[in-house]
């Protein structure tokens, strides 16, 4: 972490969320499970694509993006799920309070008002709410892809 605070502080970023959308645009995970489903899809329908004449970015948007979904919802809900409840990258890369995420916003709740157990399981409730409203928007395709992972082609 401290190769990239250094990194972000030359690019000017320290104590904004670009820093936060930047440090956690990509990740070794995604890279992975993407190569693992793409090595999955069988070569014939590229070649078969090819004989009637799509060129490559029409069979990655014809065929391979569609059979794709179940796997970017798949990493869509995953890395989401990193990312909110990260706790560690904001409070090395943000300072101010008007750019606190809601996981340091409600510790810090908790060190000022640590007896209003509550207030403090009304602040997790809602911490929750977006997660679970993303798992429930993407949930036919997430369970597609957990789905079809055991099935061989």
């Amino acid at each position: 972490m401290i190769p990239q605070f250094i990194l972000m502080r030359q690019f000017g970023l320290v104590d904004t969320l670009w820093a936060m959308i930047l440090i956690q645009s990509f990740s070794a995970f995604g890279v992975f499970l993407m190569r693992q489903f793409y090595m999955t899809i069988p070569e014939e329908l590229s070649e078969a694509s090819r004989i009637d004449g799509l060129s490559e970015y029409g069979i990655y948007a014809k065929i391979l993006l569609p059979l794709t979904k179940p796997a970017i919802a798949t990493l869509v809900i995953l890395q989401a799920t990193f990312i909110w409840n990260d706790f560690m990258g904001p409070l090395i890369y943000l300072s101010s309070q008007r750019n606190m995420t809601v996981q340091i916003g409600l510790r810090m709740f908790m060190g000022l008002h640590s007896s209003l157990y509550a207030y403090i399981m009304a602040g997790s409730v809602l911490a929750i709410l977006p997660l679970a409203l993303l798992f429930f928007c993407m949930q036919k395709y997430f369970i597609e892809g957990i789905a079809s992972t055991g099935i061989k082609s």
